[in-house]
C-alpha cells in the first residue's frame, strides 16, 4: 500500500468513542505525520495526542467556523497540505459538519481518505440484539418538540431498526415522545459505550420510561429501537402463484424466489416456500401463466 499520508489529501480519522485503546496504529501514524489536524474541539482532541505523544499542530472546524474554514482548508490542500479531520469521538462526519469539507473536497477534485475507526452508532447496534440487517440512522432528533414528534410520526410505520443519538438532559422527554411508536416497542439504550461506566439497558419503551422516572439519566446515550411489525396484507394464493412465476422465470431458485417474496409480503417463508413447491413445471403454461387446470401440491 502506498505510504500515507499523501500531500494534498484529507484523512477522515476515526477516533475512539472512550476507550482510547480503541485507537488504531494506522489512526495513529497519520495523525503523527500529516501537515494538519482541523478538531471538532481542539482542548479534546489535544488529550488524544498527547497520550499518543503526536505533536501535529492543529486548527479548530466544526458547526460554528465551517464556512470559513472549508475555503481555508481547500487552499490549504491546493497548497499540496495533508490534512487529518477528526471530532471528538467517533468517525468524522457522523452528526458533524466534516460531511461539507468532505463535499466540498469532492467538488473541488480533493482526494478523500477514510481512516476507519469506532462508531458509537454501530458499536450500539451489534451489542442491542435487535435486527441488524437493516437499519436506520436517526442521529439527534429535533430539539422543538412539534419538529420531533412531527419526525417520530413519520417513523411509526418503519420498520427497519431505528438508531438515535441523544444527550442526558433530553432523554426523558424523548422516551416520553417515543410512546408514539407503541409502549411495547423493544428498546435498547447505551449510555457511554466503551467507558468506564458503560451501561447497556434492554426493555420496552414503557419500561425505560419508567425506569429513568427514578434513575437520573447520565452521559451521551445511544438508543436503538425495534422497527415497526406491520400486519401482512392478506393476498390471495392464485396472486402469490403469479408472483412465485415470475421470480421462477427470472432465473430465481425456489427457495431464494420464496425468501424474496417473503420479504416483501411479510408471510412466513416456509408458507410461501411450500407454495413454490407446488408450482410444477407442468402447472405453467407456455405463456407465463398459471394453468389454472393444474391443481395444487399442497
Amino acid at each position: 500500500m502506498p505510504t500515507e499520508p499523501k500531500p494534498g489529501t484529507l484523512y477522515l480519522v476515526g477516533t475512539p468513542i472512550g476507550n482510547l485503546e480503541d485507537m488504531t496504529f494506522r489512526a495513529v501514524k497519520v495523525l503523527q505525520q500529516v501537515d494538519l489536524i482541523a478538531a471538532e474541539d481542539t482542548r479534546h482532541t489535544g488529550k488524544l495526542l498527547h497520550h499518543f505523544q503526536i505533536h501535529t499542530p492543529q486548527i479548530s472546524y466544526h458547526d460554528h467556523n465551517r464556512q470559513s474554514r472549508i475555503p481555508e482548508l481547500l487552499a490549504l490542500l491546493a497548497q499540496g497540505k495533508a490534512i487529518a479531520l477528526v471530532s471528538d469521538a467517533g468517525m468524522p462526519g457522523i452528526s458533524d459538519p466534516g460531511y461539507e469539507l468532505v463535499k466540498a473536497c469532492a467538488e473541488a477534485n480533493r482526494p478523500v481518505v477514510p481512516i476507519p475507526g469506532s462508531s458509537a452508532a454501530i458499536t450500539a447496534l451489534t451489542v442491542s440484539g435487535l435486527p441488524s440487517d437493516r437499519f436506520v440512522f436517526e442521529g439527534f432528533l429535533p430539539t422543538k418538540p412539534k419538529l420531533r414528534q412531527a419526525r417520530l410520526e413519520q417513523l411509526k410505520s418503519e420498520t427497519r431498526t431505528l438508531i438515535f443519538y441523544e444527550a442526558p438532559h433530553r432523554l426523558q422527554q424523548t422516551l416520553s415522545d417515543l410512546q408514539v411508536l407503541g409502549t411495547d416497542r423493544c428498546m435498547v439504550l447505551a449510555r457511554e459505550l466503551t467507558k468506564l461506566h458503560e451501561e447497556i439497558w434492554r426493555g420496552t419503551i414503557a419500561a425505560a420510561i419508567a425506569h429513568y422516572q427514578t434513575k437520573s439519566p447520565q452521559g451521551e446515550y445511544t438508543l436503538v429501537i425495534a422497527g415497526a411489525t406491520l400486519n401482512p396484507a392478506v393476498i390471495s394464493e392464485a396472486r402469490l402463484k403469479a408472483e412465485l412465476q415470475q421470480l421462477l422465470q427470472s432465473g430465481l431458485s425456489r427457495s431464494e424466489a420464496s425468501r424474496q417474496l417473503a420479504q416483501q409480503t411479510m408471510l412466513p417463508r416456509r408458507q410461501i416456500y411450500q407454495l413454490a413447491l407446488s408450482l410444477s413445471d407442468d402447472a405453467l403454461s407456455d405463456d407465463g401463466a398459471i394453468d389454472p387446470d393444474a391443481g395444487s401440491a399442497e
